[in-house]
């Protein structure tokens, strides 16, 4: 079975990703040492191997640390992750989130069979969709899909199904997000499956 990358050949340039320089705050070093319940879902080296987890690594500075005090303070809800996160200090946060976002984050191929949808995909992903106002979702995640510290978070190298869930959690309003919540409302099923195709492909 033949397996084929996905790639955006764009050049990162102007103010808009200015901020990809971000360094996180934390020590990636002692973050090392403060994983090891978190490598049970996330993998060992950030790369999960469950569709329902995502992966953590190379995920971009500050975004990590941002969804761990959500959890704490209840703005995020996940009866896991509450319980996880609660017990760690803002040191712990920003260590956690300096080591994660330190490692080398996962390359994902598609299968021959998903490329046409994941062609569709990368129509919204990099020119929206008119009909409905949806804006090009590159403007926030980046045309490589690495995200821009510390708000907009990576997508590439996670797993389709898991973004595909996560699309689909904002489209139905389980998952809260200001800017999400009305882009996924609009987007079809068809249209997130797409999306999260192309997103977990593109580099």
């Amino acid at each position: 079975m033949n397996f084929i990358r996905l790639g955006v050949a764009m050049s990162l340039c102007g103010s808009l990703f200015a901020t990809a320089g971000v360094m996180a705050q934390g020590d990636a070093e002692a973050g090392a040492g403060k994983i090891q319940v978190c490598a049970s879902c996330h993998g060992q080296n950030g790369a999960s191997n469950n569709p329902e987890f995502p992966s953590l690594a190379g995920q971009v500075p500050g975004y990590l640390a941002k969804q761990l005090n959500a959890y704490k303070s209840g703005a995020r809800e996940n009866s896991i992750m509450t319980g996880m996160a609660s017990a760690l200090s803002d040191e712990d946060v920003n260590d956690i989130d300096a080591y994660f976002s330190s490692l080398k984050p996962p390359v994902r191929s598609l299968d021959e069979s998903q490329l046409e949808d994941a062609r569709k995909g990368e129509k919204i992903y990099r020119g929206g969709y008119r009909p409905f106002a949806i804006p090009a979702c590159m403007a926030c995640h980046g045309p490589g899909g690495h995200g821009i510290p510390p708000t907009y978070p990576r997508v590439s190298g996670q797993q389709s199904a898991y973004l595909e869930a996560q699309l689909t959690a904002f489209k139905s309003g389980q998952r809260k997000h200001d800017i999400m919540n009305p882009i996924a409302f609009k987007l079809s099923l068809s249209q997130i499956k797409e999306l999260a195709l192309y997103m977990s492909a593109v580099n």
